[in-house]
């Protein structure tokens, strides 16, 4: 078994993907398999990828994010989808991680290109359930989506 270094080389070429990818993000696992009970893995983000308003309803599904490189914005919301908080974290700055408790409706975004973190919450991977995503949120690719990733955006401009 050979041992995975997180260094620069990784981060850049992670970054280097996300910019070509169609959702602008990209992630390396390194966890084993999807079923495996804890993942870890690191996340590149380009201006512009939107993650859509979610949370994990499982207890054992706290999410933990630490900006590596760039900056990011954090949002949380409530049901029906005003900002509870919003954090801006930078890779080095006054807050560069955070853990979110499950059942937390959340997004983050890249506020720099070449942003990268890296995640950790409990396994196995399950894709979101109907309930799991928000109600209220545009889908992944449409227009009003576009529109509501600028609005975040200039919240932390």
């Amino acid at each position: 078994m050979t041992t995975t270094r997180i260094n620069q080389a990784l981060l850049q070429q992670t970054a280097n993907e996300a910019r070509i990818s169609p959702r602008l993000r990209k992630n390396v696992n390194f966890h084993p398999a999807d079923d495996f009970p804890a993942h870890r893995l690191i996340n590149a983000m380009q201006l512009g990828s939107y993650v859509r308003p979610h949370r994990h309803l499982d207890p054992s599904k706290d999410e933990t994010i630490v900006a590596l490189q760039g900056r990011f914005g954090y949002l949380s919301f409530n049901e029906h989808g005003a900002i509870q908080e919003a954090i801006e974290l930078t890779a080095g700055g006054p807050v560069f991680g955070i853990d979110i408790p499950y059942g937390t409706i959340h997004t983050i975004l890249a506020l720099e290109s070449d942003s990268v973190f890296f995640e950790a919450k409990a396994g196995p991977f399950v894709p979101l359930s109907e309930n799991e995503i928000a109600a209220w949120s545009p889908a992944e690719g449409s227009e009003e989506a576009k529109a509501l990733w600028a609005d975040w955006r200039a919240r932390f401009a």
